[in-house]
């Protein structure tokens, strides 16, 4: 049999890059051949499938291998993107905007004294947290890949940190959903008359009881013993398990089937809900503030909130906490908005969206430092203390506090609906942007597997809900809030200070700002300004070095109120921590065991980007063995097929 197949003309553009070069018994090219025959004439389609290229240039005594990334075309030609871009813009912003903003940032203000903590903030919004979610903004849309696969891609070394925020938000996903489950629970409540946190008359108080707010260590709020006694129904430590809270487990049940159809679809069913889930929070927030500021004693907190205590500014630990707010609530380092980011297409405007998302979340923390510090002076003006005299502390501030400032509120029972749903909202953004983080991740490295065993996508986003449920059953036992503690402190603040600090080293000193500005100018036609490059070589490494340091220094063991874990559950903390870190050494010693030639030769290719591409499935001698290869230099990013039609014979 032999047909001809008709000449094309092959042209690499921005988005694939390929490289077509025929040389025999130098590059394996799978070729697909795909014959349309109609009534008048046949037509021959030449499709490229797979090409994996090998340059290696011989210069003087020594040789130089510079591999570039040449991915599975057919897999990026069926990759899917957003629908619409404003789809990956409102994504990005309810991936950034989050629970930290409402209740983090607050407490951190409340804690900094209070407008002294916007200056640094502001600062390191503009210096830390525009730069760096450029910088993975452009890594995704580049590479079109997850984690995984982009930081593998960009310094092969430490192609174990991509791996290790598949973990971190694997970790995360599990009891992150605890505190979407929490803002149900609170929900379905708010709909009784009165609340239940209103007044001590319940079945679950103790007498130490007080329905009026207080500092005192003998007596606790009716808001305090709802949170504890009635909903958590907590031990008195993590070495008391407890029953199964079979209330908040079929909650839990509910939150993951909200998350699996916000994500069962991809970006085309998670494009549309962020629609709702992103917009509907701001209507809530402006409402509440409406509210807050006409309440009595509102003017006290807002004055706390945005007149600065300026010699709070000489403390280094307000500066530290300012960048690790930035860092954190915009998230560089979970993977989340860089494999999101991959769904985009190829010369989408990054710089639009980054600004896009960094503005918009620390607007939107501002704005929730609103409507929470005239709800704090509301609540001074009751209890007659100065603002700065309140009780305040991390979750609490959302289940306790807050929750305490509604009871004493006209119409008591609408606020609560409206900030719990709101809490939903904000929860259901950042933990399907963590599923999809590892969705996408799995789904990028074992495609062929995952389909031939799960038959469609959406049977495996199933698959991994289902898991990630199951996993979190100790979070909604009577020991679950120590659990939960105990899982945040050691994934939230030692796990993602680590993972964070080595792909900046990875992208911009391994991989270079000389190449992410090549690449930016490749997708969007225009280079980043010195103002960027300059932060990505020299402020940003050296700032997360100074927030890296500075939170070993002050690192602290875990605890819950007054309550310190035992040396037992500390272990297990670092566990939980080590379960994410490890991976970062684990891929940088995989590397270096599957490269060829001495160790100098090893550790010079595992800072070369695109090296590893390939390499697992290709022979020893095409890996850089004994065999030598001829040397290719490509010159030209425009690549013709010949002219004359090529004659295949079987």
């Amino acid at each position: 049999m032999s047909f001809v197949v008709k000449p094309i003309k092959l042209q690499i553009s921005c988005q694939l890059l390929p490289v077509c070069l025929v040389a025999a018994a130098c590059w394996s090219v799978s070729v697909k051949l795909m014959i349309t025959d109609n009534k008048n004439d046949q037509l021959y389609h030449l499709r490229l499938t797979q090409i994996s290229v090998n340059l290696h240039m011989e210069l003087g005594r020594g040789h130089q291998t510079e591999m570039r990334q040449v991915a599975s075309m057919d897999h990026k030609l069926s990759r899917p993107t957003w629908s619409r871009q404003i789809e990956f813009t409102l994504a990005g912003i309810g991936c950034a905007v989050g629970l930290g903003n409402v209740w983090r940032f607050p407490y951190l203000c409340y804690r900094s004294g209070g407008g002294a903590f916007l200056v640094p903030y502001l600062l390191m919004l503009v210096v830390l947290g525009i730069p760096l979610l450029y910088m993975e903004l452009t890594v995704g849309q580049y590479t079109r890949r997850g984690p995984v696969h982009a930081l593998a891609s960009v310094c092969p070394l430490l192609k174990g940190v991509g791996i290790a925020s598949v973990a971190i938000s694997f970790i995360m996903c599990t009891y992150y959903n605890i505190v979407i489950t929490w803002a149900l629970y609170y929900l379905f409540s708010s709909f009784q008359a009165p609340l239940p946190w209103q007044s001590c008359n319940n079945t679950w108080n103790t007498p130490n009881c007080t329905n009026h707010a207080t500092n005192s260590s003998y007596s606790s709020t009716a808001s305090q013993e709802f949170f504890k006694y009635r909903m958590l129904e907590q031990t008195s430590g993590v070495e008391e398990a407890g029953m199964l809270r079979w209330e908040l487990f079929l909650i839990l049940i509910l939150a993951w089937i909200l998350v699996y159809f916000c994500i069962f679809k991809g970006v085309k069913s998670t494009g549309k809900v962020v629609y709702f889930t992103v917009l509907f929070p701001y209507i809530i927030l402006i409402a509440l503030l409406i509210n807050n500021a006409q309440l009595p004693g509102a003017i006290d907190g807002i004055n706390f909130f945005i007149v600065p205590e300026w010699d709070k500014l000489l403390s280094v630990e307000v500066w530290v906490n300012a960048a690790a707010q930035i860092f954190n609530s915009i998230g560089i380092g979970f993977g989340s908005l860089l494999a999101m980011s991959s769904y985009n297409s190829f010369n989408n405007n990054v710089l639009k969206d980054t600004l896009s998302i960094a503005i918009i979340n620390s607007v939107t923390s501002i704005l929730a430092g609103f409507v929470i510090f005239s709800a704090f002076g509301y609540m001074s003006h009751l209890q007659g203390i100065p603002v700065s005299k309140l009780a305040v502390d991390g979750p609490g501030l959302v289940f306790v506090v807050y929750p305490q400032a509604f009871a004493n509120m006209p119409v008591s029972q609408l606020w609560a609906v409206m900030f719990f749903f709101m809490l939903l909202c904000l929860g259901l953004d950042s933990e399907f942007a963590m599923v999809e983080v590892m969705v996408t991740s799995l789904m990028d490295e074992f495609y062929q597997h995952l389909i031939k065993v799960f038959k469609r996508k959406e049977f495996f986003v199933l698959a991994i809900c289902g898991v990630t449920l199951l996993l979190g059953i100790p979070c909604v036992m009577q020991v679950g809030i120590y659990v939960f503690q105990l899982m945040d402190h050691y994934t939230a603040i030692v796990s993602i200070m680590f993972l964070a600090f080595f792909e900046i080293i990875a992208i911009c000193w391994s991989y270079g700002v000389k190449r992410l500005t090549s690449n930016l100018e490749e997708m969007t036609g225009s280079k980043p300004n010195i103002f960027f490059r300059f932060c990505w070589l020299v402020v940003d490494p050296v700032l997360i070095t100074v927030i890296l340091i500075f939170s070993i220094i002050q690192f602290k063991p875990a605890r819950y109120e007054d309550y310190v874990f035992p040396p037992w559950a500390q272990g297990v903390g670092w566990i939980i921590a080590l379960a994410s870190i490890i991976w970062i050494p684990l891929g940088t010693i995989h590397t270096l065991w599957v490269l060829p030639g001495s160790f100098m030769q090893r550790l010079k290719l595992s800072i070369t980007p695109f090296t590893l591409n390939d390499k697992s499935k290709t022979p020893y001698y095409e890996r850089g063995g004994a065999v030598e290869q001829p040397s290719i230099a490509v010159t030209t990013s425009n690549t013709s097929l010949p002219e004359k039609p090529i004659e295949t014979n079987f």
